[in-house]
């Protein structure tokens, strides 16, 4: 397969419906906690609210400027995060990170549609903005741990 296939792969249909309608796509006003981050190489930026009440998250927003990939992982990120526990969020990050380096092996749910990034593992500067939000959404989680 060549290179340029993988690429039009890796920007598929499914990605860019993603991108297009991504969950809690606002700030909070009374978050506990929010978290801003930037991917250096592209300049993608994610900032991230979120509350949490009995151990789980209670209310989740966020502010995604990024690039289909980054914005597809945050649709991802806000469908999945309300209602999950610490542990569930650093476990997705980690599971996402690990199938960015290849494993193949797809994050449990409620993560699972992060599956759809199995093809961005062969581009690696595409890493970055692709964990933006899982990334700010656990290091939120944490600071109010």
């Amino acid at each position: 397969m060549s290179e340029e296939t993988d690429l039009i792969k890796l920007y598929s249909g499914r990605i860019l419906a993603l991108a297009a309608d991504i969950p809690h796509a606002e700030r909070l006003s009374d978050a506990q906690a929010s978290v801003k981050k930037r991917s250096p190489l592209c300049g993608s930026t994610v900032t991230v609210d979120v509350s949490m009440s009995d151990g789980r998250v209670s209310a989740f927003g966020q502010d995604v400027k990024a690039c289909a990939l980054g914005q597809a992982a945050a649709s991802v990120v806000g469908g999945a995060l309300v209602g999950c526990t610490q542990a569930q969020a650093i476990t997705a990050r980690d599971q996402l990170r690990a199938l960015l380096k290849g494993s193949g092996v797809v994050p449990d749910a409620p993560f699972e549609g992060f599956e759809v990034f199995l093809p961005a593992s062969a581009y690696k500067n595409r890493h970055a903005s692709i964990l933006l939000s899982i990334e700010a959404a656990c290091e939120a989680i944490d600071s109010l741990a």
